[in-house]
């Protein structure tokens, strides 16, 4: 991508907040993983809100009292996902990463394509369909035991000890944020000098208020994302492009 006008001047101040930060940490929404073919919840027409109603089939009611329709539901995102690549801008964090210049990445996403491009500090919000765990027996259970069978049939997972249905390790709906995970992106959000949202509309609390910790503890906002959000007008740099092409121009004038 060639980068001309007000775009390169804008990644060329987010690369030099990066290269003078002593802490800067990242905030990934979906739209980081819409280039890998994952869609996104709220894009008007290909949003996954907008095709289906969130309470109906992805709430913890939804899996207790209709587990198949939950299934259901579930079964073509977790197809997309577990075919999923990372794409250039998850393979620029974790070079960022890397190079000392990313402490940790706090995500709203459950694919793990942090962790495929080689992040090694990501804080996952909204969990991670990486495991599963028993609804009786909380014994927990690595996903590559239960995929197949279920990207191919449809198979509802079950425990293997007291045979009662498992849970994929993802926040639905009506569930609580993981305690440990908000703690340590609090923590991070507190703490940090320079925080990026990428990809993100800050539109789901409590995470859409990490960026305001960090602001009001001092410290610089750089926003990606295809659409503005509250916080734009807070921001030291706004880019409204896809962040596939910029955190990788970004990422190569960090040295």
């Amino acid at each position: 991508m060639v980068l001309t006008g007000q775009t390169l001047e804008n990644v060329e101040f987010a690369a030099s907040l990066f290269r003078q930060a002593k802490k800067a940490i990242i905030l990934t929404g979906a739209g980081i993983s819409t280039p890998s073919g994952i869609p996104d919840f709220r894009s008007e027409g290909t949003g996954l809100w907008s095709q289906e109603e969130p309470l109906e089939s992805a709430s913890l009611n939804s899996f207790r009292t209709h587990p198949e329709r939950f299934f259901k539901w579930l079964r073509p995102l977790a197809s997309q996902i577990f075919n999923a690549q990372p794409n250039p801008a998850h393979l620029a964090l974790a070079q960022m990463e890397s190079r000392g210049r990313v402490v940790a990445i706090i995500t709203q996403n459950i694919d793990m394509l942090h962790q495929k491009a080689g992040s090694q500090q990501v804080i996952e919000m909204h969990g991670s369909m990486a495991t599963l765990s028993c609804t009786g027996c909380f014994q927990k259970y690595d996903y590559k035991d239960y995929l197949p069978a279920f990207l191919q049939t449809g198979a509802l997972p079950y425990c293997n000890g007291c045979h009662s249905l498992l849970k994929p390790d993802v926040i639905l709906f009506g569930e609580q944020l993981p305690q440990k995970a908000w703690y340590q992106a609090q923590a991070q959000a507190r703490s940090c000098d320079l925080m990026m949202v990428v990809g993100s509309s800050l539109e789901v609390l409590p995470v859409a208020g990490l960026p305001m910790q960090a602001i009001d503890n001092g410290a610089h906002l750089i926003i990606i994302n295809n659409t503005p959000t509250y916080l734009n007008v807070r921001a030291d740099i706004n880019i409204l492009q896809d962040a596939a092409q910029i955190i990788p121009a970004i990422a190569e004038r960090v040295v």
